[in-house]
């Protein structure tokens, strides 16, 4: 496929065909996706083929502590994790929320999960002194996970980064073996489309891109 139409065509994939992901296509999507850009290229990334059904489930399990508090909150009417708008729930209804199966099921029914690791010890995060939360450390992996979805859209297969394992990473690097010195970016399920989507809907350039300021006029056409 053109470059243009693969970044044009590659939507989030949470439902998968029955059929295999042979690794020779897998090695050649991370064979391709290693070329992303790192901090002071240090690439710190480490990636995990999960096949194990018990592993994986576990995984799944272990993200519905993040997907009922996401459930909770939009039935709430609340942005669902922001850092800016802290939940006004309490801890009992948010376990008590009851999330949609499809935000668990791609962990135990994709053929191939991807468990995508940083290594903190090698990234340069500048904005660690900032009154926010921390986003200039994601520059070194998140590049890498979107080549691995640019590269599988290219194969003919897809997936979807996920990031609710993140609020029980203690638990999923025991169940993983991952050392201390690094985080668990991103869960990856990938495989065949159920469906292939290639019109994706996106806001135009003039309507978040602007010249000199951020109130600066818009850019584009």
């Amino acid at each position: 496929m053109e470059l243009y139409d693969v970044m044009r065509s590659t939507p989030a994939v949470r439902e998968f065909t029955d059929d295999p992901f042979p690794d020779d296509v897998l090695e050649r999507i991370l064979d391709n996706a290693r070329f992303s850009p790192t901090g002071g290229n240090r690439q710190g990334v480490r990636v995990i083929v999960l096949r194990d059904p018990e592993t994986r489930s576990a995984l799944a399990d272990l993200g519905l502590t993040a997907a009922r508090r996401y459930t909770a909150q939009l039935a709430n009417g609340e942005s669902p994790w922001n850092p800016l708008q802290p939940t006004g729930l309490d801890p009992a209804t948010i376990a008590a929320a009851e999330p949609a199966a499809q935000m668990s099921a791609p962990f135990r029914e994709a053929p191939v999960v991807l468990a995508i690791l940083l290594n903190l010890a090698v990234v340069a995060a500048t904005d660690q002194d900032l009154d926010r939360i921390a986003v200039v450390p994601g520059a070194s992996v998140y590049p890498f996970v979107w080549n691995v979805l640019l590269a599988a859209r290219n194969e003919g297969y897809g997936g979807v980064l996920t990031t609710m394992i993140a609020a029980e990473e203690p638990r999923a690097k025991d169940i993983l073996g991952v050392p201390d010195t690094f985080a668990i970016a991103a869960l990856v399920p990938l495989g065949k489309p159920l469906r292939q989507v290639t019109k994706l809907r996106r806001r135009p350039v003039s309507e978040f891109v602007t010249s000199d300021r951020f109130d600066g006029a818009p850019f584009g056409g």
